[in-house]
């Protein structure tokens, strides 16, 4: 079995922080890419960020600049770090792990639950 379990969304206003949190269990051979999608009412999902074993990131362009994603490998735990955020950044944000696992012969993508964020005055 593989979990992973997100933390750190919440209610922000215009202009605020948040810091989102996604830890990577069980029986794990190897993590590759790691990263984060979001879906926003109404709207498709959409990439956020990603960042490679080797630390490599991409962003989605509405994020650039605003946004860091991080890893610690140690843990197998990924980061959002999320600045200036604005009301469209509203969404619930589910993070994902390229992964093997043990005794499986495949990688495969895991995802965690998901976690609101909401950006209001």
């Amino acid at each position: 079995q593989v979990q992973l379990v997100e933390s750190g969304g919440g209610s922000v206003q215009p202009g605020g922080s948040l810091r989102l949190s996604c830890a990577a269990s069980g029986s794990i051979f190897r993590i590759y890419d790691m990263g984060w999608y979001r879906r926003a009412p109404g709207k498709q999902r959409e990439l956020v960020a990603t960042i490679t074993k080797s630390g490599t990131t991409t962003y989605e362009d509405s994020v650039k600049g605003r946004f860091a994603i991080s890893r610690d490998n140690a843990k197998n735990t990924v980061y959002l770090q999320m600045g200036s955020l604005k009301p469209e950044d509203t969404a619930i944000y589910y993070c994902y792990a390229d992964l093997w696992r043990l005794g499986v012969p495949m990688r495969s993508d895991y995802w965690g639950q998901g976690t609101q964020v909401t950006v209001s005055s």
